[in-house]
């Protein structure tokens, strides 16, 4: 990868604030769609060709580095080498450098552990940020080949697909008449920590960067101070980890002998659904599980890895089992065609860890004015409150509700010891959302700020992603722009007026406004200048736009 064989690489040093980011995400949109149509065509000389040009994309460059330095959580992590990008001068520097690194030789990552919910630690390998972008550019060449080979029962970290589409997979799978009652509820005994190099590396083939990723893997990790190997095991916190284990658990369908249908369902008497590491078998009898656990523990045992023998465990669906958070049971109801129900409910680990979390906030506010309570709570409860109002939580956000007004009335006699509880009542409660005929609403009325209550997000059903769709694949660009376009719901109804005429895509990278990113408005004529806060004076970007734009103004 020598920098003078670069596609579509500028003479000239790299200018962040003036990179055409329309340009850029375009080309690299374009190439994943056409490794794809070639994987689908099984052109495989084609995709190596178009793997190499991937790899040595300046385009690709370009949108790995904004991804790791700008958009990712940890952009502000550094790895071994202590170094994080914060500058557009560094950024560039970083793009320049990339296009002229050689050799490629990887760096151990940093060992740091996070609180996992059954209070052990979980083990994260922070790399640099020079391999966390090298890892970004390779898995835009190795991503979409794999997109077109995964199968549609896996959810985990693949573009396009969420949490959301693998539990109506389990309703799908699970719901009342089912024809497969017997669940196994299955857990990988530390799969990332245990994937055999040599099975994955043999997986990945030919693919042009595989040397790069044989070192990603055998670098190390750094870990109070002293350096130690890897001979197994993908370290967690890479941009490329998740795919690597996708591509390592690739393949559960045909070990189960399962034939999916592409429309949520099986030809066969089993079903799986799988997220990442974590999965469900549906059977239609206990022995019938009892052998996929046999055959299961053969599978992946040819992987390095094993299943927990704590953790997985065969369950009727009248006893329910837990998934990504939510609860997923079949319970009597006499009056119905079938006599069961099928209820999808968040679990009580989920709620116990909402409450504790809820509890030290409201601990850590002691003393606090009432604006800095509101700013630190929000967030919290519109975040659960999303994730789960797909799922049957009415009662539940009700009791949560409850919940939290004893909170709200002891965080206000702790503030105002010597005031009657009327005067309290005055000061905090009130009709302060006016779109709601409420007068316990919790909030500033000095600014009209409020806590959020539970209980206003209404139950959205999911709609499932479709078979193995892929957002790689050019003959589905018009179900999933329409796909991308129904997240508009989650905006204001005023960002929503912005949205439409821009056609959902930010007018600076024109990407989808909802990848992600945050979105903020941006004046056409600045304020400064006499512009007005009017719907033809705004439009909506991303943050990282945003900032361009404005940057650019400022050195014009």
């Amino acid at each position: 990868m020598q920098a003078q064989l670069l596609a579509n690489r500028p003479t000239a040093q790299t200018d962040w604030q003036r990179v055409n980011w329309r340009k850029a995400n375009r080309t690299v949109r374009n190439l994943r769609r056409r490794i794809f149509r070639a994987t689908t065509e099984a052109n495989y000389s084609k995709v190596r060709s178009l793997q190499k040009l991937m790899l040595r994309c300046y385009s690709n460059i370009l949108v790995s580095v904004r991804r790791v330095t700008q958009l990712n959580a940890g952009k502000n992590t550094p790895g071994v080498d202590k170094i994080v990008v914060k500058t557009a001068i560094a950024r560039g520097e970083l793009v320049d450098e990339l296009t002229h690194y050689q050799p490629w030789q990887a760096q151990p990552v940093r060992r740091v552990y996070i609180p996992k919910a059954n209070g052990k630690q979980r083990p994260l390998g922070i790399a640099t940020i020079r391999d966390r972008c090298l890892q970004t550019i390779v898995k835009n060449a190795l991503e979409p080949q794999w997109e077109a080979q995964f199968e549609g029962t896996s959810y985990g970290f693949r573009p396009g697909r969420s949490c959301h589409d693998a539990i109506v997979r389990i309703f799908n799978n699970a719901r009342a008449g089912s024809r497969r009652p017997w669940v196994i509820d299955a857990d990988i005994q530390a799969a990332f920590d245990s994937i055999n190099h040599d099975f994955l590396l043999n997986r990945l083939g030919a693919f042009p960067a595989r040397e790069l990723i044989w070192q990603w893997l055998k670098a190390g990790y750094v870990e109070y101070g002293r350096q130690h190997d890897s001979d197994i095991g993908v370290p967690q916190g890479g941009p490329i980890s998740p795919l690597l284990s996708n591509i390592a658990l690739h393949g559960m369908e045909a070990a189960l002998g399962i034939t999916d249908t592409g429309q949520g369902s099986s030809r066969r008497e089993r079903g799986v659904v799988r997220y990442a590491d974590d999965f469900v078998v549906f059977c239609k009898t206990q022995e019938d599980a009892h052998c996929c656990l046999k055959l299961l523990s053969d599978w992946l045992q040819q992987r390095g890895l094993s299943l927990s023998k704590e953790k997985t465990r065969i369950v009727h669906l009248s006893d329910g089992f837990d998934f990504l958070g939510f609860n997923c049971r079949q319970y009597k109801t006499p009056r119905t065609p079938t006599g069961w129900t099928l209820l999808i409910t968040p679990s009580r680990k989920s709620l116990q860890r909402l409450r504790e979390r809820l509890r030290q906030e409201w601990f850590k506010l002691k003393g606090y004015p009432i604006g800095i309570v509101i700013n630190s709570l929000n967030p919290v409860i519109g975040g659960w409150a999303n994730y789960f109002r797909m799922s049957c939580a009415s009662r539940v956000f009700s009791k949560l509700d409850f919940w939290m007004m004893h909170r709200e009335i002891r965080w206000s006699k702790r503030q105002h010891p010597g005031k009657p509880w009327h005067w309290q009542q005055s000061k905090y409660w009130g009709r302060l959302n006016l779109d709601r005929a409420d007068r316990w609403v919790f909030g500033d009325k000095q600014t009209g700020a409020y806590l959020l209550k539970f209980g206003w997000f209404t139950i959205k059903r999911h709609v499932l992603v479709k078979g193995k769709s892929s957002p790689d694949d050019p003959a589905l660009q018009d179900y999933w722009k329409k796909r991308e376009e129904a997240k508009a719901k989650t905006l204001t109804p005023s960002s929503r007026k912005l949205a439409q005429p821009q056609k959902h895509r930010c007018p600076v990278c024109g990407e989808s406004l909802y990848n992600g990113e945050s979105i903020h408005r941006h004046h056409l004529k600045p304020k400064s200048q006499g512009g007005k806060d009017t719907y033809r004076n705004l439009v909506l970007v991303h943050q990282c736009c945003h900032q361009q734009l404005h940057s650019t103004e400022t050195v014009e």
